[in-house]
């Protein structure tokens, strides 16, 4: 079990570190509902990686409504009646934006962001917890091969090194709620239950608002 101070736990991190794979197991652990990104409903994304150009602003302004819209739904519910488990949030939507979008596009994102973010206030629900899951370029890589999503291909190693660096310097400055920062390239959450474990108690100790989990070779 977890901390009951723990209602509303956020896993975060670049593509490849296994946000996904974390948060469905901890849901599945403790008992708690999830809420995860579905990239899958994105009717843009594939024509994305084909031609960035083109379809980059669509893309990232579907997912910008998507995950408004569920933050909208589970603060609208009764949240904290049961522990929840994202896979996201919101704040981190501009990191993807200003990466793959023209000055003027980012300009225009800015402004649709700051909108909705003002009216709906989706982000008032703040984490009790966020994990944030570091990997080295290279193991960002190769996880992202090794999975075969067939759009995933056509990501570029640059790109996930611009995006990790993207994440790094995000929680760096990020003290709205504690964070848990875990280097994930020497562990296993899924295959590993010695791994998970471990995390469990480092989660259980938490006392400060940051701290580092991490395993060696």
């Amino acid at each position: 079990m977890l901390p009951s101070r723990f209602r509303y736990i956020v896993v975060e991190g670049p593509i490849g570190a296994g946000k996904t794979t974390l948060a469905r197991l901890l849901a599945s652990r403790v008992g708690a509902l999830e809420l995860f990104e579905q990239p899958e409903a994105n009717p843009f994304l594939a024509g994305y990686y084909d031609d960035p150009r083109r379809y980059a602003l669509p893309t990232q302004l579907f997912f910008l409504f998507q995950r408004v819209e569920q933050l909208r739904a589970v603060a609208q519910g009764d949240l904290f009646s049961r522990m929840t488990v994202a896979d996201f949030m919101l704040e981190k939507d501009p990191l993807f934006a200003r990466l793959t979008l023209t000055d003027d596009e980012f300009r225009l994102y800015q402004q649709v962001y700051g909108n909705l973010n003002g009216n709906s206030r989706p982000t008032a629900v703040t984490p009790d917890l966020v994990i944030y899951l570091q990997a080295s370029t290279e193991r960002l890589v190769a996880r992202v091969r090794r999975r075969g999503i067939a759009h995933e291909r056509r990501i570029s190693d640059d790109y996930l090194e611009r995006l990790a660096a993207s994440y790094s310097q995000f929680f760096y400055r990020y003290d709205a709620a504690p964070v848990l920062i875990v280097n994930s390239d020497h562990l296993n959450f899924a295959d590993d239950p010695a791994d998970f474990d471990l995390l469990l108690r480092c989660i259980n100790d938490m006392r400060g608002p940051r701290e580092f989990f991490s395993r060696g070779e």
